[in-house]
């Protein structure tokens, strides 16, 4: 399944970007994150490591594409049980304001329970 969530806010898109391309920077934002263990900072293809979320759950991550330019990149994340969700964030200046957008892509059960938690996430992001 594939969906694709988005908010926008006051937050200019290079502030945005830093939050999205530094993974130490991500439970800031993020609630469901407490921690990241990553290889790279900012993040680049090939980038991998673990996040860390509440109760001990931790998934492990690879980045597939960054491209600064467009302000976009796409990460794979490992669920439990073997189940991959393909995440695709893009940052764009509407306006006066920042829009970012997730496109999620995977099992349909996994996508649809992550979207409503993502999607505070962006606004969180953003604000």
């Amino acid at each position: 399944m594939n969906l694709t969530i988005a908010a926008v806010g006051p937050v200019a898109p290079e502030v945005v970007w830093d939050r999205y391309v530094h993974p130490d920077r991500w439970a800031e934002w993020s609630p469901q994150i407490r921690a990241v263990d990553c290889s790279d900072s900012p993040v680049r293809a090939g980038s991998g490591g673990r996040v860390r979320g509440p109760c001990g759950v931790a998934v492990d991550f690879e980045v597939l594409d960054v491209d600064a330019e467009r302000r976009s990149w796409t990460w794979r994340v490992a669920v439990p049980a073997g189940i991959r969700l393909t995440l695709a964030h893009t940052v764009q200046q509407r306006g006066s304001r920042t829009w970012t957008g997730l496109e999620l892509s995977g099992p349909a059960p996994v996508v649809l329970g992550y979207a409503p938690i993502a999607y505070l996430a962006l606004t969180r992001l953003v604000r």
